[in-house]
């Protein structure tokens, strides 16, 4: 049966006490703006400020947080309007991330850094000092394997403090990182790391999730494999400490990567654009997307989102749940930047409530599933857990449906602050978000993120309050990326993003801006439900049906091409000792149809034994919605970028 209690979106949870506002990050960053002549009232006039005065904001940025790096006198912005028509960001300042991420090393010695745990029982603490060390050693060994300034070191590797001690090592010698999990398959890998011509590839031997081991060493000699560019195949002994780099073409041990005696922090000035990292798509058709991030773009604007939006400081000790193949790694790490003590967690969510409350976490990220699951399963962490020192939540990966921000409130703790937010992989940050300025409510985002001029636009393609709308980006921000990997004349970058409309990026979400700039995600455009001409984001679907207990989890399709309506069907994941009868299905439909309206009660419910997600743990709807057209699987999607690959034949009956 469903759920009793229901939660109204817009309902009142959270307000900001005079002591959270006072001590805001923000507020500090508001007067200081003040003592320069810039007079901010509220929230929206500081949003409106940095949306309008687009120069002036960022450079305040830079200013504000004293970025380690020579910012010139150059103008904040050249060229074109976006970075795909020409635009330049601080042209003729230079920085390098590393240098900014450890710029705690001479002034907090012997604070924790990094703390990390395994599933496994793993637990390392490295102090500024500690990891200051490593990244000279690393640099140093990168450097005699002749890694230098755009060359690109690749890693397949989980989320532990080798990947930290590489990345760091790899930017300061302004070389240029990408990551993938090692869950991820050996063709998957290939075609991320294919396109970029890796010069080291470091990786571990394999790795421990949810009890099971798992051994990498013959898909990393199939990838080595495929990747000629490489000098050198670094083997770290992770699942096994006698593993050895035999059978691979050019491995080598990771004990022998470090140069002990290079104790000094060394940083390669590069241009504000020059390439970081590159990050990918999630590649569950065709080829990755391979987008490069700027070291200066990165460093701005995770300034900007942990400072004012997760209020993260140096006092702060910040976790998320994340792989090294999800963008989430990469804000996490930033964490740095800000002064916070990361943690870094290997293994299954088992009970991150538990590893939040054992190492003093004040903030706690996961994706918006783990909080429905918690929900779900009757958790009520504030009760067993000492929380006592976490101040706050972020939810991101999907939709938060209201019910899931009460929980927070009810069962966890009520003096925090959830930041549920949205984003992606391409600017590598959220754009709509929290703020520890604004009350909160449920199912509302709540706001546009500083910096980022959001707007819903309607179908004649203007802006539209209230309404839900397409997702744009109307002025740009240093995060976009500087281009794709090998698209020399930008028109690949230029059709993913500005292919709708020209100059302004579109994102491929449904949104709703509300009058008092509140956010309502409602999942992607391109996997609409579209009944009758009454137009219906995912989420709304799921907020309906996933309030049963019977169901575990679920995908809705609307199997309709352009211009022809097809049929809607509804796949659910049926909870432990749950079946999927005649009662269930017509409560399904009669909430559905109450709910949502008569067009959108599904033409067919189908039991599965599971929900197809990507490794990060987006459903795969798109996909789904070609496999019932008729597109053949391994077409219509990668397999290896896949969680759970072995249930998209069920989506062939």
């Amino acid at each position: 049966m469903s759920r009793d209690h229901e939660v109204s979106e817009g309902s009142p949870l959270w307000e900001p006490s005079e002591e959270v506002v006072a001590n805001a990050r923000v507020t500090h960053f508001v007067r200081w703006l003040g003592d320069r002549g810039v007079s901010t009232e509220s929230y929206d006039d500081l949003w409106r400020w940095s949306v309008t005065e687009v120069d002036a904001f960022w450079d305040a940025v830079w200013s504000y947080f004293e970025v380690v790096g020579r910012r010139g006198d150059g103008p904040v912005r050249a060229g074109g309007t976006m970075p795909v028509d020409g635009l330049t960001w601080f042209p003729g300042a230079t920085l390098n991330y590393a240098a900014n991420a450890l710029r705690n090393t001479s002034e907090n010695p012997d604070k924790a850094a990094v703390i990390f745990r395994s599933e496994a029982g793993g637990h390392r603490v490295l102090t500024h000092r500690e990891l200051a060390l490593h990244v000279a050693e690393v640099r140093a060994g990168l450097a005699e394997l002749g890694v230098g300034r755009g060359d690109r070191v690749a890693a397949y590797i989980p989320n532990i403090p080798e990947a930290l001690v590489c990345f760091l090592a790899t930017a300061s010698l302004g070389a240029v990182w990408s990551s993938c999990s090692p869950d991820f398959g050996a063709s998957s890998v290939i075609d991320r790391f294919a396109q970029i011509e890796p010069k080291v590839l470091i990786a571990v031997d394999g790795y421990a999730y949810n009890g099971k081991r798992f051994d990498r060493r013959d898909t990393l000699a199939e990838i080595e494999a495929e990747l000629p560019s490489l000098a050198a195949t670094v083997l770290i002994p992770y699942l096994d400490p006698a593993a050895v780099p035999d059978g691979l073409r050019v491995g080598m041990h990771y004990r022998d990567l470090p140069r002990p005696g290079h104790d000094t922090l060394e940083f390669e000035d590069v241009p504000f654009d020059h390439p970081l990292w590159v990050v990918y798509s999630s590649g569950t058709t065709g080829l990755p997307k391979p987008i490069v991030h700027g070291h200066g773009g990165v460093v701005l604007e995770h300034l900007k989102a942990l400072s004012f939006h997760q209020d993260l400081g140096p006092e702060d000790v910040f976790f998320w749940y994340t792989t090294t193949g999800w963008m989430m790694w990469n804000y996490l790490i930033g964490g740095l930047l800000v002064g916070s003590t990361i943690v870094m967690y290997d293994g299954a969510p088992l009970d991150l409530w538990s590893l939040a409350a054992d190492n003093g976490v004040t903030y706690m990220g996961v994706g918006a599933p783990y909080i429905t699951a918690s929900a779900k399963e009757g958790r009520r962490p504030g009760r067993d857990h000492d929380l006592s020192r976490l101040r706050g939540i972020g939810s991101t990966g999907s939709p938060l449906p209201p019910e899931g921000f009460a929980w927070i409130y009810d069962a966890v703790g009520e003096d925090l602050l959830l930041g549920s937010m949205s984003g992606g992989t391409d600017l590598c940050t959220a754009f709509v978000g929290p703020s520890p300025l604004l009350p909160l409510r449920a199912g509302v985002i709540q706001c546009r993120c500083l910096g980022a001029k959001i707007e819903a636009f309607g179908d004649e393609g203007k802006p539209v309050v209230d309404e839900v709308g397409e997702l744009v980006i109307t002025e740009p921000m240093p995060s976009m990326p500087v281009g794709f990997w090998n698209d020399a004349d930008g028109e690949r970058y230029r059709e993913s993003y500005f292919g709708m409309y020209p100059g302004i990026w579109r994102h491929g979400d449904w949104i709703k801006i509300l009058p008092d700039g509140g956010c309502v995600i409602y999942g992607r455009s391109d996997s609409t439900l579209n009944r009758g001409g009454v137009r219906m984001g995912t989420s709304d679907f799921y907020r309906v049906v996933e309030a049963f207990d019977e169901i575990a989890d679920s995908l809705v399709i609307d199997t309709g091409r352009l211009g022809q309506e097809g049929r809607l069907l509804l796949y659910v994941q049926l909870a432990p000792d749950a079946s999927l009868g005649d009662d269930l299905v017509n409560s399904l439909k009669r909430r559905i149809r109450s709910a949502l309206s008569p067009r959108h009660v599904p033409d067919e419910i189908h039991e599965v034994p599971g929900i197809p997600r990507t490794l990060s743990g987006k459903k795969l709807e798109v996909p789904v919605r070609k496999i019932l057209q008729g597109t053949p699987v391994d077409k219509a999607a990668n397999r290896d970028s896949m969680a759970n690959p072995e249930v998209l034949e069920h989506f062939t009956k």
